[in-house]
């Protein structure tokens, strides 16, 4: 590749306990912004009713995510309350070696990988206005059975204690919109900064 000829992309990692609103958040600011990408992950989980494969997630087995795994096929992957899901390497190097900005919506420990491969990338994590609020986000949502919505629950104080010490960006989705300007702001900022360089 002629590195003068293209702009290499820049990478977005937005994280944030379940419940929270990522998707949504990470969806409307594809949306708005023009060469932006969300990068869909792999998981080995059920899908929901109201999810489309491919689109919300690529879903498939254990062992076909393990194969992946041992052929080095992911940016990062982890287990998140019992079950795998993984950044795909190489949809995501397409899209970056297109120029666009890509999304990862990951958890903390899928982030850390990611940063040390790209030490360049931004990290945006998403809060809860309160903890009571999510635990009635987590509840509507009605995905989970109570065990499953509870651990979740407790993973998430946990998550919000280590993305206090390893991101940059933190954005309370208190008011959908706001939360989702907040986050296009972030965005663009860092796209003139990668400019300037």
């Amino acid at each position: 590749m002629d590195d003068n000829k293209v702009k290499k992309g820049s990478l977005v990692i937005v994280s944030g306990p379940s419940g929270v609103g990522k998707s949504t958040i990470c969806k409307t600011v594809v949306d708005r912004l023009k060469d932006v990408e969300l990068s869909v992950s792999l998981t080995t989980r059920p899908r929901s009713n109201s999810e489309t494969d491919g689109q919300d997630y690529w879903f498939i087995s254990e062992d076909e995510f393990r194969k992946k795994v041992a052929a080095g096929g992911f940016l990062e992957h982890a287990e998140v309350f019992g079950h795998l899901y993984g950044t795909p390497r190489d949809k995501v190097e397409q899209m970056l070696d297109a120029g666009k900005t890509v999304i990862l919506e990951i958890d903390v420990q899928g982030a850390r990988q990611v940063k040390a491969l790209y030490p360049d990338a931004v990290m945006i994590f998403i809060l809860p206005p309160t903890a009571k609020v999510l635990a009635e986000r987590l509840k509507d949502r009605g995905r989970d059975d109570l065990d499953t919505a509870e651990e979740r629950l407790d993973g998430a104080s946990a998550e919000i204690a280590a993305a206090w010490q390893y991101y940059e960006q933190m954005v309370i989705n208190e008011d959908l919109q706001q939360a989702v300007d907040e986050c296009v702001q972030i965005i663009r900022n860092a796209r003139a900064e990668s400019e300037d360089k």
